[in-house]
């Protein structure tokens, strides 16, 4: 498989950070994706079980879907974790990131397993240990994501992100500007429907992940992106610590770009 550069506009290197911007969504799912195809069976050439973290929301609509239409990509040997989850929601509701992964990623692609993080436990504590446990075991060795409207990787918002966390996994709150990103994409029938608590994956947890693959595509990324890939590294921008990464592709498309060059 080759990148599919169609639609390509821009490139540029900010810090440790490869920026490549698209033309539309489309195309921006379509390079990220067959790139994740291409590092997915390349990576798993190497190893009999591969562990890849999945992220969810509107900004991996493209990257799932280019991603899951390749073909022969080695999924029996795919072992999935994903991001974070909303406490308290059953893996039927309609925001359930178990019910996003199940319906765009595993009945899709035939992955060899694939852990969830149940929301709906009484005791989300538990499910925070078990989880990290389980990332420990496995080390995954791909991660994709994509970045709030607040900045945050995960469900991290500035005021739960911590670079020098401890923890693997973890409760969080979610604050409002989170909040409000979830009812306007659609995924709640009013703001007061967003649950005030979920469980993320750490900033730690995500930075041991030796390679990132970064979709920001849309008009409302475009404020966001301007202060990740300028402001000072700090946990007021979550992303910005995207720029001391090792191994991070972002791609964007022209409107996410809107603010960084007249591209």
């Amino acid at each position: 498989m080759k990148v599919n550069e169609k639609g390509l506009i821009s490139t540029m290197r900010v810090e440790n950070l490869d920026v490549r911007i698209y033309e539309d969504a489309k195309a921006l799912g379509d390079a990220a994706g067959t790139r994740a195809a291409e590092r997915v069976t390349a990576l798993a050439a190497e190893s009999p079980e591969l562990a890849v973290v999945f992220a969810t929301g509107a900004s991996q609509f493209e990257t799932l879907r280019a991603l899951t239409s390749h073909q022969n990509v080695p999924w029996n040997q795919v072992v999935g974790f994903h991001m974070d989850e909303y406490i308290g929601i059953s893996d039927q509701h309609p925001a359930s990131f178990r019910r996003y992964l199940r319906e765009r990623l595993t009945n899709r692609a035939p992955l060899k397993r694939f852990y969830s993080v149940d929301g709906a436990h009484p005791d989300p504590e538990r499910v925070c240990r078990e989880y990290a446990d389980l990332l420990r075991q496995h080390q995954p060795k791909l991660c994709l994501l994509g970045i709030g409207e607040n900045g945050h990787l995960a469900f991290n918002d500035p005021a739960e992100a911590d670079f020098e966390d401890p923890l693997g996994a973890k409760v969080v709150s979610l604050d409002d500007v989170c909040r409000q990103q979830q009812f306007k994409e659609g995924w709640f029938e009013s703001f007061a429907d967003v649950p005030a608590k979920a469980i993320t994956l750490t900033i730690p947890a995500l930075f041991r992940i030796p390679e990132l693959i970064c979709s920001v595509p849309g008009p409302r990324k475009a404020h966001i992106v301007k202060r990740a890939l300028s402001e000072p590294i700090s946990t007021q921008c979550p992303a910005t610590i995207l720029r001391s990464h090792a191994n991070t592709i972002i791609y964007l498309d022209r409107a996410a770009a809107a603010e960084l060059l007249p591209v």
